[in-house]
């Protein structure tokens, strides 16, 4: 569950920035551009980020606000599911990332696998549409929609790559410590579940 102060910043971003994209009269636009300010100095105030980096990774956008969208390929080959070791935190996530614009969700899907994972992969089905913040407890400044889609493993080999360090399979039973932010356990488990399920309806928020 968010706090109060990141909803209620989260709210004043999205109101500066769609009115920020509509207003035609210099004085709205102004009173807009104090909103997106404020919303700036609540993060600040609640938050370790540097001031400058909260305006570039919150308020950068432009037009109507829209959830980002975070897709994440559970790879299967017999009852082990692929994962990844993350440059960042050192913990291990399924292969994604934000989605590329111009690249259906079945193509990034198979991008992700490959650029971090080294693996070629057959996008199934989807697993799952989840609102992050409804499933992860932290400070984090956007909405996103969690995306979980269902690979079959054709072959692999890891390759160097600027994102993680290396691709290893594993079991239910012995998961790697998790990048949360990425993905929990729950949801892990959600995956396998999905795998071993004859009929299975996508898990939507």
């Amino acid at each position: 569950m968010e706090t109060k102060w990141l909803n209620w910043a989260k709210k004043l971003q999205a109101i500066a920035q769609t009115g920020l994209e509509y207003s035609k009269d210099k004085f709205d636009i102004e009173r807009f551009e104090q909103i997106r300010a404020l919303s700036i100095e609540i993060m600040n105030e609640y938050t370790d980020l540097d001031h400058s980096k909260i305006r570039t990774l919150f308020a950068n956008e432009s037009g109507y606000q829209t959830p980002k969208i975070d897709i994440r390929a559970a790879i299967f080959k017999d009852d082990k599911i692929l994962m990844v070791r993350e440059q960042l935190d050192d913990k291990w996530s399924l292969p994604g990332g934000w989605a590329d614009i111009d690249l259906s969700i079945y193509e990034n899907i198979v991008k992700e696998s490959m650029e971090e994972a080294g693996a070629k992969v057959i996008p199934k089905r989807i697993i799952a549409a989840l609102d992050r913040n409804k499933h992860i407890d932290d400070v984090f400044p956007y909405s996103v929609y969690k995306i979980f889609v269902e690979c079959d493993y054709v072959e692999g080999n890891y390759i160097d790559n600027i994102e993680t360090i290396e691709s290893a399979f594993f079991t239910l039973n012995s998961l790697p410590e998790l990048s949360i932010g990425r993905n929990t356990k729950s949801q892990i488990e959600m995956c396998f579940d999905a795998r071993k399920a004859n009929l299975f309806e996508a898990i939507f928020d």
